[in-house]
């Protein structure tokens, strides 16, 4: 199976079956005398090869193309213009992210146990989510485990003028009305609510493009039980969850995340800090 990069139904209020899909969960004799060239391969053909991983092992992967679309955003992060003109869109860096992620792991063809699906811009609205990694089950390729995202970007500078024209597709009737569906929660609630719905198995990862005191990395925090902070009166917003890293005092690497994800027994809560670049 190719790397599941799709795209979901343009109108989301016309495909029902939306959110109950992610319920839902010749060989040769090997030679006695090999070319000597075959025993002394060359230092770029070794380093041309995908990590080595046992089979069925993604986490490895996972993290290597984690790493490359971290790194990717970062230099955007950290650009500074001499003339103060480059200033790229929220948009902008959150594709950039995406699409580094999709093309390493199209490299390393690991689509046949963690999938990638991108929102269309009503479903950002709808669900708050920019995308959502899932791990599959063989051979149903069924979603286990799945992994809303959604970026947080700093804000921008007041002096700072926007290089680039609203997209059409904030404009667009479909994102009008996912609009007056999210009602008055905030864009951050509305992807709690929705993995909530979807059950213990999945789990909102808030990525935070910078943060106040460290504008140039990538961090997140990643969970399953956001909805306890709804039982508790809090409001769900940025400030509530840039809030868990002043209790942490370990930041988790995205192997070590995806690792304790898969380890964990099923319905148990798990909230973690991650830092991706």
């Amino acid at each position: 199976m190719g790397l599941k990069f799709s795209q979901p139904p343009s109108s989301p209020f016309k495909a029902p079956g939306f959110l109950s899909s992610f319920r839902r969960a010749s060989s040769r004799q090997p030679s006695f005398n090999p070319p000597l060239q075959s025993l002394h391969p060359s230092i770029f053909s070794t380093l041309r090869r995908p990590p080595a991983v046992k089979p069925g092992d993604f986490i490895p992967l996972f993290s290597d193309c984690v790493s490359a679309a971290s790194s990717r955003t970062q230099e955007y992060l950290g650009f500074q213009d001499p003339e103060d003109k480059f200033h790229p869109s929220p948009e902008t860096l959150t594709q950039i992210f995406l699409m580094t992620y999709i093309s390493r792991s199209v490299s390393l063809n690991m689509a046949d146990a963690f999938s990638c699906t991108a929102m269309t811009p009503e479903q950002r609205v709808l669900l708050g989510a920019d995308w959502v990694w899932a791990l599959l089950e063989k051979p149903t390729k069924t979603p286990k485990v799945q992994i809303a995202v959604q970026v947080l970007h700093l804000p921008r500078r007041k002096e700072a003028e926007p290089t680039e024209a609203p997209s059409s597709d904030s404009r667009s009737e479909s994102v009008q009305m996912a609009r007056l569906e999210g009602g008055h929660r905030s864009v951050q609630e509305r992807l709690v609510d929705f993995c909530s719905s979807v059950g213990k198995d999945c789990y909102a990862l808030f990525l935070f493009f910078g943060r106040k005191n460290d504008r140039e990395n990538v961090y997140g925090v990643l969970s399953n039980n956001f909805e306890a902070a709804v039982g508790k009166c809090s409001k769900i917003d940025r400030t509530l969850i840039e809030n868990f890293f002043k209790g942490s005092r370990y930041l988790h690497t995205p192997s070590g995340m995806m690792q304790a994800i898969v380890t964990k027994k099923k319905d148990d809560p798990l909230t973690l800090m991650v830092k991706f670049s």
